[in-house]
C-alpha cells in the first residue's frame, strides 16, 4: 500500500513537469495520450485523498461529543503563550467560565473602526478547507458527471471558490484558466474562447455579477480582441459568437456562450442571496449553483456535500475550528445565556455560530445565524438564514435583514419591469438626513429594466415594510417613524462600494461580505453621490 502511494506521488509530481515542458514548446501543444493520462492520475489521487477524507469525516461524525472534545484539546495545546485553562481534562463548563464570548464585528465596514481577533484566521485553512475541496468534487463529479473533464472549468475571478488552493489538482485536470492568472480579464477572455465549458467558477455570486455586467459594458471590445487573437489564436467566429450572443440580452446569456454549461460553482460567504437570484434570474438562467463551503470571516466553517440540492445545506463538521452554538430565542433574535455543543442541536432551531481562536484562545461570536434542517450521522446539518450585525433601528424597532429582504423583494416585483441587483440600507442618522422629519430608513438599490422609480413605486416599498413588520407599522402610524426613501443608483455602484469595503479589510484573503446596512458615512456618501434617480 505505502510503495503504491509512492508511486503515485511521483507520478503526480512527474506529470505536470512534462505538461509544463510540452506547453513551453507550444502552447496548447501538450498530446492527447499525455493529457489523458495526466487526467487520470490526477484522478485517481483525488478519489484515494477524498476517500481518506471521507473516512475521516464519518467517524468523526459518529461520535461527536467525543470530536469535539479532542478538538478543544488541539485548540489549548496550540494556544501560544501563557493559558489560564487547564491543558488537559478540561470540561465545558470549566472551558465556558474561563473564556467569555467576544462580539466579533458582524461586517467588513466596521473593521477600520474596531479591531477585534479574527476567528477564522490562517490556521483554519488547513483541515476543514482541504475536506471542503477534495470531497466537493467528487460530490459535484457525481452530481454532474463530466463537468470535471479537461478542459470543461474555467475560474473567472482571480480567487477560486475552492477554500484549499491545490494547484497540481486544478493543472492536471486541464482547466482553462491558464497557470498563475490573476488579471479578470485574461480569466474572462480564456473562458470566452472555451464553448465547451460545463462548469463556471468565480469566488463569490457578487463577483460573478460583476464580471456578468462588465461583459455586456464591454462585450464589443471583447469581441474585437477575441477576433485580433489577443490570447495567441485569431478566432474571428468565436467573436461573431459573442457578439450574437451579447445582442438577445442578459436572460440566458451563460448558456447561449456556453451551450454545455450545467453548473455555477461560488463561494457561499453572507450576504450572496440577491446576486444569486439575480443571476438565476438573468444571466444563468436554468444553471445549478454549487458552494463547496460556506465561509464565515474568511474561514471555512461548515461542508456542503449536496450538490443537487437547490439550497445550501452545510454541515457543521466537529472538529477545528471549534465550534459552538448560541441558542437565539424564539420570536427575537436575542440569544440565550449559554452555548452548546453540536450533539445538543435540535432540528428547526436557529443558533448563532461561536468559533474558537485557538491562538488567543478567543470565542468569537460570527453573527451568523443557522436552522438545524437535517443530521449527518450526529452531526447538525444547517442552512443559513441572517447575520445578527444587519439589522435596522431607528425608534427601537428591530428590522432584520431577512424581514427587510422579503419586503423589498415583494416592493420590487410591484415594479414593472424591474430585477433587484443589490441593495444596502442606511440609517436616517448616519447621513443626517431626518432633519425636520422623523427618522427613517435611506434604501440604495442597484436594478435593471427600470430607469427610474415614480413615487408610487417608491411607496410600495414602505406599505410592504408595514405588512412584513407589525413593530414598523405602530411606529409609522404614530408618525414616529418617517416613510422609507428609496434612491436608484447607477449601475456598478454596489461594485465601487464593494472595492470600497476591501480597501479597509484587514483580511486580504475573505471573502467579501456584502452588508445589508451600512453605518459609516462615508460609504453611505459614496452611493449616495452615485444616485440617478
Amino acid at each position: 500500500m505505502l510503495l503504491l502511494w509512492l508511486l503515485l506521488l511521483l507520478l503526480l509530481l512527474l506529470v505536470p513537469l512534462l505538461a509544463i515542458l510540452w506547453q513551453q514548446r507550444s502552447r496548447g501543444a501538450r498530446p492527447c495520450w499525455l493529457i489523458s493520462f495526466q487526467h487520470r492520475v490526477a484522478w485517481g489521487m483525488l478519489g484515494w485523498a477524498a476517500a481518506w477524507q471521507q473516512w475521516r469525516l464519518d467517524r468523526s461524525t459518529l461520535n461527536v461529543g467525543q470530536s469535539q472534545q479532542q478538538a478543544l484539546m488541539w485548540c489549548l495545546k496550540k494556544a501560544h503563550g501563557s493559558c489560564c485553562l487547564p491543558r488537559e481534562d478540561t470540561d465545558m463548563r470549566t472551558f465556558r467560565n474561563h473564556l467569555p464570548l467576544t462580539q466579533t464585528s458582524h461586517t467588513q465596514e466596521q473593521e477600520s473602526e474596531e479591531t477585534l481577533p479574527s476567528p477564522a484566521s490562517p490556521q483554519y485553512h488547513g483541515d476543514a478547507s482541504l475536506q471542503a475541496t477534495l470531497l466537493g468534487l467528487i460530490t459535484l463529479n457525481k452530481a454532474y458527471p463530466e463537468v470535471l473533464a479537461p478542459g470543461s472549468t474555467a475560474c473567472v475571478t482571480p480567487t477560486s471558490p475552492w477554500p484549499c488552493s491545490v494547484p497540481w489538482l486544478g493543472h492536471a485536470l486541464g482547466r482553462v484558466s491558464p497557470n498563475g492568472a490573476k488579471d479578470p480579464r485574461t480569466l474572462l477572455l480564456e473562458a470566452l474562447i472555451s464553448p465547451g465549458l460545463r462548469v463556471l467558477e468565480a469566488r463569490t455570486a457578487v463577483e460573478l455579477l460583476d464580471v456578468f455586467v462588465g461583459l455586456e459594458a464591454d462585450g464589443e471590445e471583447l469581441a474585437e480582441a477575441i477576433a485580433a487573437g489577443i490570447l495567441g489564436t485569431l478566432l474571428p467566429k468565436r467573436a461573431a459568437e459573442l457578439k450574437e450572443a451579447l445582442e438577445q440580452g442578459p436572460r440566458g446569456l451563460a448558456r447561449r456562450l456556453w451551450p454545455k454549461l450545467q453548473v455555477v460553482v461560488t463561494l457561499d460567504s453572507g450576504g450572496q442571496a440577491e446576486a444569486v437570484a439575480a443571476l438565476r434570474v438573468l444571466w444563468c438562467q436554468g444553471l445549478a449553483f454549487f458552494s463547496p463551503a460556506y465561509a464565515a470571516s474568511g474561514g471555512v466553517v461548515a461542508l456542503n456535500l449536496w450538490p443537487e440540492r437547490p439550497q445550501g445545506s452545510y454541515l457543521l463538521p466537529p472538529g477545528v475550528p471549534f465550534i459552538e452554538l448560541l441558542p437565539i430565542k424564539e420570536g427575537t433574535q436575542e440569544e440565550a445565556a449559554s452555548t452548546l455543543l453540536l450533539t445538543d442541536a435540535q432540528r428547526e432551531k436557529e443558533y448563532e455560530l461561536v468559533l474558537m481562536n485557538h491562538t488567543s484562545l478567543t470565542r468569537c461570536r460570527l453573527g451568523d445565524v443557522v436552522q438545524v434542517v437535517g443530521t449527518y450521522n450526529q452531526c447538525p446539518v444547517v442552512r443559513f438564514t441572517c447575520r445578527l450585525g444587519q439589522t435596522l433601528n431607528v425608534r427601537g424597532e428591530v428590522t432584520d435583514e431577512t424581514v427587510f429582504s422579503v419586503a423589498l423583494a415583494q416592493a420590487v416585483g410591484q415594479w414593472p419591469g424591474a430585477k433587484l441587483l443589490d441593495h444596502v440600507c442606511v440609517e436616517s442618522r448616519v447621513l443626517d438626513s431626518c432633519e425636520g422629519s422623523a427618522p427613517h430608513y435611506e434604501v440604495f438599490v442597484e436594478l435593471r429594466g427600470l430607469r427610474n422609480l415614480s413615487e408610487e413605486n417608491r411607496d410600495k416599498l414602505d406599505n410592504c415594510l408595514q405588512e412584513a413588520s407589525a413593530q414598523y407599522k405602530s411606529l409609522r402610524f404614530r408618525g414616529s417613524v418617517g416613510p422609507a426613501k428609496v434612491h436608484l443608483v447607477r449601475p456598478g455602484s454596489f461594485r465601487v462600494l464593494r472595492e470600497a469595503l476591501a480597501a479597509c479589510s484587514s483580511s486580504s484573503c475573505r471573502p467579501p461580505e456584502m452588508p445589508r446596512v451600512i453605518r459609516l458615512r462615508h460609504l453611505a456618501q459614496l452611493l449616495q453621490k452615485r444616485v440617478i434617480s
